[in-house]
């Protein structure tokens, strides 16, 4: 296995961090006290993209540097997995930057669906102004009224009826939703119960404007309602929709689901190591910085300590996510559901535990929003939940074990 940087991935990150350092870091705080001091409110409606997003974006086209994402040399930059890896790291020192290169979640993880198994309409209507960054989308998974641990406790409906289908049930946690530019769900429901348990779901795509569509509220997430993106909760009542607008067909929702949520999880755990690095970063200047009972903070008590373990815990979540990425391009996602599995387990707590360190050293200026380590820290914790909780990934690497020796 070799992990190193190819020239092609060195000459696009060399891009990429001169991107970074020219146009996103010199705005990141005035980009976080926009949307703190405008969006700071459940009002989703008014919520306010920061002014310069869109102008940026285009920059970011121009210079070669959107949709890095996806392994296609003409809508992206044909990159694999492991490829694309370092660039979602560095996206995530940044909250804002995913979606100013348009690899941004949910987005990323819908444009894969669409790619991948959706028909040649689907793409011209949907896929192809989310690759231009013209809109964005949501993913109808995770519900209220059921433990969404069990995906297959999903009891939203999507019921046919003539050359429709007609969708009912409620949805929450869906990222996105508050966005000023969301435009339509890829909607995952209960379609066909009488087949086995993995078959029974669907998705399909509804736009959001479908009458019956209601947008309940923005959960807040530790107080904070990440806004302008939001997380948010719909009602379906009667929404009915083209069955043209079935991704693949009935029955096909969890093994779209699979191919969806392989190379989104190494999305996720690189941009969390990118927030790690941050992190040990600002604690180490913050600690050389400030001075306490005659020393630099950083030399008192178990500091020290505390930033050895950071770097060894960082490395480590990194090999193994590398790893993860590597198997997924080499033998695919089948074959790498125990690092996959291992890593959306072992990233999220190296994140939380490496936040924690730093924000502590921060003292009280980390718990404002004067740094992002306070929404790093309820962005690692709401990791340990997203694409399922820890005690369901460490099911499937202790199944996958257990195999080896039955």
């Amino acid at each position: 296995m070799d992990f190193s940087h190819n020239d092609k991935t060195n000459a696009l990150l060399e891009k990429l961090d001169a991107f970074i350092a020219e146009h996103i870091e010199p705005i990141e705080n005035e980009v976080y006290d926009f949307h703190h001091k405008e969006n700071h409110h459940s009002d989703w409606k008014k919520w306010k993209l920061h002014p310069g997003t869109e102008a940026l974006k285009r920059k970011a086209r121009e210079a070669g540097l959107a949709n890095l994402f996806l392994p296609d040399a003409e809508l992206g930059k044909g990159l694999t997995t492991l490829e694309y890896a370092p660039m979602a790291e560095r996206m995530g020192r940044f909250l804002f930057a995913p979606e100013i290169f348009n690899c941004n979640a949910p987005d990323t993880g819908n444009m894969e669906v669409l790619y991948h198994f959706g028909n040649d309409a689907q793409k011209a209507k949907w896929l192809t102004p989310l690759l231009a960054g013209e809109i964005r989308s949501v993913f109808g998974m995770t519900e209220p009224d059921v433990a969404s641990s069990d995906a297959t406790n999903m009891a939203a409906t999507i019921i046919e009826d003539g050359d429709d289908v007609v969708i009912n049930g409620k949805k929450w946690w869906s990222t996105g939703l508050g966005h000023p530019n969301a435009a339509f769900t890829i909607f995952m429901g209960l379609s066909n119960p009488e087949n086995d348990k993995h078959s029974r779901h669907s998705m399909v795509i509804v736009p959001l404007d479908t009458p019956g569509i209601t947008i309940t509220r923005m959960l807040d997430a530790y107080g904070d309602y990440d806004a302008p993106y939001g997380h948010g909760e719909m009602h379906f009542d009667n929404v009915r929709v083209s069955k043209e607008n079935l991704v693949m067909g009935l029955g096909k929702g969890f093994a779209i689901a699979q191919g969806r949520l392989g190379p989104g999880r190494i999305h996720h755990c690189m941009r969390a190591i990118g927030m790690a690095e941050k992190s040990l970063e600002l604690a180490l200047k913050r600690g050389h910085e400030r001075v306490a009972f005659g020393k630099p903070i950083i030399r008192l008590g178990g500091n020290l300590e505390r930033v050895a373990e950071a770097r060894m815990a960082i490395e480590q979540a990194r090999l193994l996510t590398l790893h993860a990425a590597w198997k997924i391009d080499n033998l695919g996602v089948k074959h790498a559901m125990t690092e996959i599995s291992a890593i959306k387990v072992v990233v999220p707590n190296m994140l939380q535990s490496v936040v924690d360190m730093a924000l502590q050293i921060h003292g009280g200026a980390g718990m404002c929003s004067d740094f992002p380590l306070a929404r790093f820290a309820a962005g690692a914790r709401a990791l340990r939940l997203a694409d399922g909780p820890d005690e369901v990934h460490k099911g499937m690497v202790s199944r996958i074990e257990l195999r080896k020796y039955q």
